[in-house]
Formats: structure tokens, sequence, C-alpha cells
């Protein structure tokens, strides 16, 4: 029966590790041309340029999902570094400054009737700190 205890007390204390390691990741939403800083790492990331958008529309069916390409640049104490993100594909994350930048998603999603303003793309992208 101590065991038991023991080892249930040993899982609980080894379920809450992941959890607090999860935590060390922030998600933000930048517009394009903008910059936004992370409150708690000090990252920065600008949004420089929708690369391409071959997104398929919302309002048809398409073959293949698409995939859109923007242009990033990370700051952080002074250096910064200019990245390549894909929302679909193995280019989703790379890795600036000590820590792994996801692009989450982009919005507005494209539709067959209405031209977007290049000016109107927001990106969220997620920050994970990258252990030594």
């Amino acid at each position: 029966m101590k065991g038991l205890i023991v080892s249930l007390m040993l899982m609980l204390a080894l379920g809450v590790i992941p959890a607090t390691a999860a935590k060390r990741s922030e998600t933000m939403r930048v517009q394009i041309n903008k910059e936004k800083r992370f409150p708690k790492s000090k990252l920065s990331i600008r949004f420089v340029e929708l690369v391409e958008d071959s997104r398929c529309p919302v309002d048809t069916n398409c073959i293949w999902a698409g995939n859109a390409k923007i242009k990033i640049r990370v700051s952080r104490s002074g250096r910064s570094q200019e990245l390549t993100l894909d929302t679909n594909g193995q280019h989703q994350a790379a890795t600036a400054e000590g820590y792994s930048i996801k692009l989450i998603s982009l919005i507005p999603a494209p539709r067959s009737n209405i031209r977007i303003n290049r000016n109107g793309y927001v990106a969220t992208f997620e920050a994970v700190k990258l252990s030594r």
C-alpha cells in the first residue's frame, strides 16, 4: 500500500514537469509592417513581408490546401535575424536568438470573390525558449 502511494505521488510530480515547460511559450499577433515584443522574453518580431499566398480560398474545394509564405525579422538584445516561415510544410518554425518561432496562423483567409488588401494580413506567432 505504501509503495502504491509513493508511486502515485511520483507520477503526479513527474506529470507536473511537462506542464511547467509548456508555460515557457508565448503567443502574439503581429500585423504586416508592424513590430511587437513578447513581454516575458523581450524578443521582438517584425512582420516584414507577405512573400506569397497560394492558400485555397475557404469557399472553394481544392486538391491542395496551398501555402502562404511570410518574411519576419526577429530581434533581441540589439541583434536581429530574418526568417521565412510557411503556413504549411516543413518551414512553419525556425530558430532565432535562442527561441523556436512558429507561425501559428495567418489571417485573413483567402476567399474566391474578395481581393485581400496586402496591408491587412495579421500573423500569430508562438515563441518557445530553447533549453540549453
